[in-house]
Formats: structure tokens, sequence, C-alpha cells
């Protein structure tokens, strides 16, 4: 029997060797909702020549104890059935639950058979479907991996929603967004996942095999322990997917005696928030392990030339953005970048200012001008933060009870710093008494300026075992960018739900059959 899996968390769905139709169902973007009376029914076909001694067949919800009714080929296999919910990842009401229901093989027929899910009359919780797969018994689990392996194929760049714990609470708390693609030249999809930042921050992951989720701890750099725990937000294409993120593409080599040889090609992603990552492991569902240590040019820090004095950088700022500014006057941030007496006005008391740079700089200095008029709008006190990436910032330098002198005045700070940052905020907290906080310029000073490679230049060592093999040495040598890729294109066909008729079908004969089922499907419909 041909894999049969049809997976819901995605659109368009992740079909395989099944038609599915529908009946009081919404289509979500990460399940599908039946209300009571609704069901779907998947149409699937079993080889004639192929003896089936029982069938496993597993349906994962989003969320525990909703009753389903199960039947195949007209039998009952499971009434009012629900999955007992586990608080898992995400809360009891997101948790992705699976309830296995056992056929007997008499009940399969050669040919065409349908499978049907059932959400009884008058339930009054909706049943959310995220995928259901059918197996042989003695094999369960072949249609999941091959739906695992399908969509690493496909949509192999995978977005989590995070949170985090501390030990003792009850609590938990937003964190930043995971983000990774893994690809080693054998599309498996990682079973465990462990990462250390080069500011010290460590974490290790369990994924679910759907890649619904994933269960961890953390440890960040001043030592502090957490839970850790993610719930699927998005899986994108190699390489769209990628776009604006620290991708790494490596020429490999593993170790043979005391030669290397060629190994193919690593891609690799994996961005959590923070600072770049220094080390990374992983096993997957294969069964594969690797671990490797990236060269110090893979974080920001990459080189440096300290030439003891500083250089203005404020010329590499890229962007720049304010919480507020006064656009009908053409009193905007942009101003602040410039050396002639315009300036930047806020209506408000507070307001925070952002550069991006590039490269980026370990900013030290920095200096604040007063703007023309109306000394109250002076800032008073501030802090000013530096970030890699944006979303996760550290405390550089603050400032209470500041003063200007006069109108044009500029006051000059200094403070220690050697880690390049590309992001730069400054917070105002506070003014000389105004409602409103103005300034004519801000310019940023660094001492060392980054001279060598950027992250996308990295090297790493290692290690690999492969599945019921021995450990060997494991080897990277970057690949310039840019790069282009051949993988597949996410299409968009004819659908009966939401499904892609060339991921459904596999071959030409196949083709044709789905296509009859579709053909009888509509003109029922019709």
């Amino acid at each position: 029997m041909e894999p049969v899996f049809a997976d819901f968390s995605i659109r368009p769905a992740r079909l395989s060797n099944a038609v599915v139709a529908h009946h009081r169902c919404g289509v979500a973007s990460s399940h599908l909702a039946l209300g009571g009376g609704g069901y779907i029914k998947l149409d699937f076909t079993v080889d004639e020549r192929e003896e089936i001694a029982e069938a496993a067949i597993t349906v994962t919800t989003l969320g525990g104890d909703v009753p389903m009714d199960v039947s195949l080929n007209g039998k009952a296999l499971g009434e009012r059935q629900a999955v007992p919910a586990d608080g898992g990842i995400g809360g009891p009401q997101q948790a992705a639950l699976q309830a296995v229901f056992a056929a007997p093989g008499d009940l399969l027929a050669p040919g065409d058979n349908i499978l049907e899910i059932r959400s009884p009359e008058g339930a009054d919780t909706l049943l959310r479907l995220r995928a259901v797969t059918v197996d042989p018994a003695h094999d369960r689990g072949r249609a999941e991996r091959a739906l695992v392996a399908r969509v690493a194929d496909i949509r192999s760049v995978v977005t989590f929603d995070t949170e985090r714990r501390t030990p003792g609470t009850t609590v938990w708390q937003p964190a930043p967004q995971l983000l990774f693609h893994l690809d080693a030249g054998d599309r498996a999809v990682p079973a465990h996942l462990a990462w250390r930042g080069a500011d010290g921050s460590e974490a290790a992951i369990g994924v679910r095999a759907d890649l619904s989720g994933f269960q961890g701890h953390w440890r960040g750099a001043d030592g502090a322990l957490a839970e850790y725990r993610g719930t699927l937000t998005d899986r994108s294409a190699y390489p769209e997917g990628t776009a604006e993120a620290p991708l790494y593409l490596f020429s490999t080599e593993e170790a043979q005696g005391e030669s290397w040889s060629p190994s193919g090609e690593l891609k690799l992603l994996l961005d959590a928030g923070g600072t770049p990552v220094e080390r990374v492991s992983w096993t997957d569902r294969l069964g594969n392990t690797a671990s490797i240590e990236l060269s110090p040019a893979a974080a920001p820090v990459a080189e440096t030339a300290t030439t003891g004095e500083l250089h203005d950088v404020t010329r590499t700022v890229t962007g720049i953005r304010a919480s507020e500014e006064f656009g009908a006057a053409g009193e905007i941030a942009e101003n602040l970048l410039r050396s002639s007496h315009n300036k930047w006005l806020a209506h408000e008391d507070t307001a925070d200012i952002e550069f991006v740079l590039d490269p980026p700089a370990a900013v030290s200095t920095y200096r604040l001008t007063s703007a023309n008029d109306a000394p109250g709008r002076d800032p008073r006190d501030w802090v000013l933060a530096g970030s890699y990436d944006g979303r996760t910032w550290s405390d550089l330098d603050s400032r209470s009870g500041e003063r200007f002198r006069g109108r044009f005045e500029t006051n000059e700070y200094e403070f220690t710093n050697t880690t390049p940052y590309t992001h730069y905020r400054l917070s105002i907290t506070d003014n000389a008494g105004s409602s409103e906080i103005q300034l004519s310029q801000i310019e940023l000073f660094a001492g060392e300026i980054i001279t060598g490679p950027t992250p996308d230049s990295a090297d790493f060592t290692g290690y690999r075992t492969p599945a019921g093999g021995e450990p060997v040495g494991y080897r990277g040598t970057t690949v310039p960018g840019p790069w282009s890729d051949t993988e597949p294109k996410d299409g968009r066909g004819e659908e009966l739900l939401a499904g892609e008729l060339g991921e459904t079908a596999r071959t030409l004969d196949e083709a044709a059959r789905l296509i009859d089922k579709l053909a009888a499907y509509l003109k029922h419909a019709g």
C-alpha cells in the first residue's frame, strides 16, 4: 500500500494516496474544524496484490477531549472516542494529540477504500483535525515518515512561537521566535536539536515528528534556567523562507583514516532570537547524529581591527526608526543623521529611536546635539541598548538628569563596549519638562571596525555518526553566496480540499485514477 496521509496543518493540504471530501467543515490555516455532524471522507487505494492483516489509523487533533466517530468502509472503529488532553505544547487547546484505531485486514478492500471521521451530531465543541495517516500495523509510522519526508522536501524552513517557564513557577512567558532549517543532504527532519549562542546561552529541544512543536530546556547567558517549548506557526520552502536570515551553506568532508573525502553540502539556519550560534548538535529521524563547532567568523564578532581611536560609524546607518515623529513639518528621524540644523520632534515625553548598522560595529561613544528651541524638550534620562537581531536587547549605557547648556549644544557620552551590534536603540524615558522631545543630531562612534569575514563566510569542525555506524570527523568550508537552487516550488493545482494534485499523485496511473475520483466528487457536489 502506498503511504496514505492527509496533512491539514498547512495550506494547501499535503496529501498522499488520498482524496478528501468534507461536510460542515471549516478550512483553517493549521487544521480542519468540524462542527457537530461535520465529517471528512478520505478515499485511498490498497493494491490488489497486497495482503494486510491489520491497519493502524492515526488521527492527530489540535486539542483533546473532543469526541469523534471513525469508520472504515462503513464499519465503525470508534464511536464518540475522545483524545485525552495532556496539557502538551501550547496548552491543552493547542497541543497536537493522537488517537490510534486498529482496523482488521478484512475491512480493507482491494482498490478504493473510504475512511470517515465525523464530529457527532449535537457536539458543542469543534473537532480540529491536524493530520490522518493509514499504515499496515506491522509498519506503523510509515505514512508519518513519508509525510515528514515530504514536508522536509517542500517546506523545510520552520518557525516556532516559543515560551519559557522558570522552574517552580506556573506561568509561561513569551520568548523570541525560533527559526531553523537543516539539510545535511538526506533531507531528514531533526528529532533532537541543541545549540550554544556566542553569548554563552544554551538550549536543547526534542521536536515532534509532525513538526507541530517542541519541548526542551534553555539556559541564559547569566545562568538562568528555564523550561522551553514551542508551537509551529509557519513552514516555508527553501530557499525563499530563509530570506533575511543567517543561513550558512557549507561544502563538507568526512575523515577517512588520515585523509578527507567530500560528503556533500550542509545547509544550516538556526535563529533563536539572540546571539549567533557557535555550536549546533542534532539527531534526525533517520538516526543520524552530528555536532559542529562554527569558527569565530560565524558570529558578528568575526575579525576586528583595534586602532585605539574612534571612528564615526554614523555613515554606516542603513535604517533609522523613531516611535514618533512630526512628519507634517518634516521634523523626522532621518534628520538626526545630518549635520545641518534640522531636527527630529516627537509629540510625546518619551520616545525610542532605533538604528540599523551595516556592517555591525562596537559602538562605545555617542553624541547628542540639542535642537533650536524649547529647552524643555531636551532629553534628560535615557538608555542605550544593542541587539544582534532587533528583538533581543542588551542595555549598554544609561543616563539620568543630563542637561544641555544651550541650543545646538553637543554632549558626548562614553561607555565600555567591545561587542559589534547591528541594532542600537536610544530609549528616552524623560525630558526637561515639556510634553515633547526633540534633538538635532545623533552621532555614533566605534573604536573597533570589522575588517574580517561576515557570518556568511564561516567554517566548522565536528563529527557525525551515520545511523548504525561509527563516528567520523566532519568539517565544512563555506560556499560563497549568492546561491541558487533547483528546489521544488510550491505549486497550486486543482483542489478538492486544498490539496495539490502534483503532490498527491506519484505516477500517471495514480493521476488518472485521482482525476476520475475528483470528477466524481465534483459532479456529485454540482
